[in-house]
């Protein structure tokens, strides 16, 4: 299990405590500014935060790197690159944790649809292409806990569904899922929805309970109608 206890970054984040267990997929929304790449950043090690983040009984913080690299994997929002490595050099760049024959790479760029870009240099593709690189990096960790900051910016239509489903998929097998979103009607897509508002979650809950017009009045300022007709159970794969 995953506890985030007391998670607080200066004026950006305040006080944030959250469980997610095995198998859950959970997604944040919220406006920009509202913390949402703040506390993965601070749950990933890559910001300076008071408070703790527990993974099964032990803070991150004190695991040695290299455990930890087996354990978390972080996809950030920035898909920029600078040397022109090979795309499957990139994402092998995931198990730098690990001593194995790079099976997991291999299925990682499957999964994300890139195995044809495999010997391509990673600065002459798309930004959606590098998108899926990147998470395929992520993927290809094998790590029980994968926190994604926006992995769908970028991607057509068909690539974002095929993360979303993904990430089911990695729950559904026992990990524990945490990913930043922009579009609200992704969130169906997800168990829990966390909603932040100025660097605090504003509630927690199923997206058919939490998303409610009231809701969407105050956190994203904007009138929102719902249309039950229209806004079916999604299915999840």
């Amino acid at each position: 299990m995953l506890a985030v206890t007391g998670l607080s970054v200066e004026s950006r984040l305040s006080n944030v405590s959250l469980e997610i267990l095995p198998g859950e997929c959970v997604g944040i929304l919220g406006p920009n500014g509202a913390g949402k790449s703040t506390l993965l950043k601070a749950m990933s090690g890559l910001l300076k935060a008071t408070g703790n983040v527990i993974w099964q009984g032990r803070i991150l913080d004190h695991i040695p790197f290299i455990e930890r690299g087996r354990i978390l994997a972080w996809l950030g929002q920035e898909s920029a690159v600078e040397f022109a490595f090979p795309v499957r050099d990139v994402v092998a760049q995931g198990r730098f944790a690990h001593n194995d024959d790079g099976q997991l790479v291999d299925e990682a760029m499957d999964a994300l649809d890139i195995v044809h870009l495999a010997k391509r240099p990673v600065t002459e593709l798309s930004g959606g292409e590098r998108r899926r690189v990147f998470l395929a990096r992520a993927l290809a960790t094998g790590a029980p806990l994968q926190l994604w900051d926006e992995p769908a910016s970028s991607l057509d239509v068909r690539h974002a569904l095929e993360v979303y489903a993904l990430a089911r998929r990695l729950a559904t097998n026992g990990s524990s899922i945490l990913v930043s979103l922009h579009d609200i009607r992704a969130a169906y897509r997800f168990d829990r929805i966390l909603v932040m508002d100025r660097g605090n979650i504003a509630i927690d809950g199923s997206p058919h309970e939490v998303l409610t017009a009231p809701l969407i009045r105050q956190v994203f300022r904007v009138e929102a109608h719902f249309m039950t007709s229209l806004v079916p159970e999604l299915p999840r794969d």
